[in-house]
């Protein structure tokens, strides 16, 4: 085994934290178009965010074997995807923010893996 639960449990911490910090780095960037702009990026970014954490959770909740490992993970990236297709509906439809900045902090917010996986350090 080349990793600890425990390395995942940070790593999944450091990359949750990170995508909270890239979706007000991108609320403030678009707060230059105006505040529903602002706002989307923000809210979009912070889903990805909250899917993350979600998924985290679920998956690093006590582990029993490779099966439950599996079950766990799948789950867990099913809810991640709800809450973010699910935030994206709200956010699109519900609320009518912007599309373009809504989908630039989800893009932002996903852009943090490849950091987060690139310094596991």
């Amino acid at each position: 085994m080349l990793n600890s639960l425990a390395t995942g449990r940070r790593l999944a911490l450091r990359t949750s934290l990170l995508q909270l910090a890239v979706a007000v780095l991108a609320g403030v960037a678009f707060l230059a178009q105006g505040p529903r702009e602002a706002i989307a990026a923000a809210a979009a970014a912070t889903m990805v965010a909250l899917g993350t954490a979600l998924l985290s959770v679920r998956f690093f909740s006590g582990l029993h074997g490779a099966r439950m490992a599996l079950s766990r993970l799948l789950t867990g990236m099913l809810l991640k995807w709800i809450v973010i297709v699910g935030g994206l509906v709200v956010i699109l439809f519900q609320f009518k923010l912007p599309p373009p900045a809504a989908i630039t902090g989800l893009v932002a917010a996903f852009a943090v893996y490849l950091l987060a996986f690139r310094f596991k350090g």
